[in-house]
């Protein structure tokens, strides 16, 4: 399966990602197929340049994107908004420490 996904590059504390096409058995940092571009989180405002068509054009050959690309891509307007969505609705993270505590 191909997927469009991110790969880390920078330094400790300081990364920044290269938005990739890659197989999916490949690792984070291994071998792609293409780079479609890039997402500097460190900025502000952050920065997210995409090669919209080549984005456009593996959506359309069955690419899936991971859930932090789907969101980007989703602020892009490439792709229906994707939310994310807590695992436990309504538990704070206090709450969570609290319970796994005890």
């Amino acid at each position: 399966m191909v997927k469009i996904r991110l790969k880390r590059f920078g330094r400790k504390k300081q990364p920044f990602y290269r938005v990739v096409i890659a197989h999916s058995p490949n690792a984070r940092d291994g071998e792609t197929i293409e780079n479609v571009g890039l997402y500097d989180p460190t900025k502000n405002p952050v920065v997210l340049e995409l090669n919209k068509d080549r984005v456009q054009y593996w959506l359309s050959v069955g690419a899936q994107p991971t859930d932090t690309v789907g969101r980007l891509l989703g602020s892009e307007g490439l792709i229906k908004k994707i939310e994310k969505v807590p695992v436990q609705p309504g538990v704070t993270k206090k709450q969570k420490k609290e319970s796994a505590g005890k």
